[in-house]
């Protein structure tokens, strides 16, 4: 059913062998220790104490806090922030508030205006109805050998 397989001898070909180079091992080496002295030495100060014994050390300066020159606003950007967000949603609930009314206010007129239609609609054909022309009669409308009358059936 399937044929047999036919073995063709193999290409032959240019092979080229890459070699792999080893990479060095990365030699850490610690650095120097190097002696990092400060901007200016300061004064070496000596108290004697009462009972005769002599202190020696360095004296401190006390830190001066930087002068205040930033002027603070009488009102926070916080409170303005939340004014103005208040200000934003007063905005948009009146807005919603007007479009809400306008569309009842137009479903009201829709309303009224089908109505008075029907009521139009419906004086019209009682008019038709009830009108007399003069005579008494009315129309006569023969189907299929019955007589019928405008209001009588005969």
């Amino acid at each position: 059913m399937y044929p047999e397989h036919v073995r063709h001898a193999p290409a032959a070909r240019a092979v080229e062998v890459h070699q792999p180079t080893p990479i060095q091992p990365a030699v850490v080496t610690p650095a120097p220790m190097v002696a990092v002295h400060p901007g200016s030495v300061p004064a070496v100060a000596s108290i004697v104490l009462p009972d005769g014994r002599v202190v020696t050390g360095y004296s401190l300066s006390p830190m001066q806090p930087d002068p205040v020159t930033a002027v603070k606003p009488p009102v926070s950007r916080a409170a303005v922030n939340v004014a103005l967000g208040g200000v934003g949603f007063l905005a948009v609930c009146g807005g919603l508030l007007l479009l809400t009314t306008f569309i009842t206010a137009l479903t009201a007129l829709i309303t009224q205006l089908i109505t008075l239609a029907a009521v139009l609609f419906g004086g019209w054909i009682a008019v038709q109805v009830f009108r007399t022309n003069g005579h008494r009669e009315g129309t006569t409308v023969n189907i299929r050998k019955a007589i019928f009358k405008r209001n009588h059936f005969g």
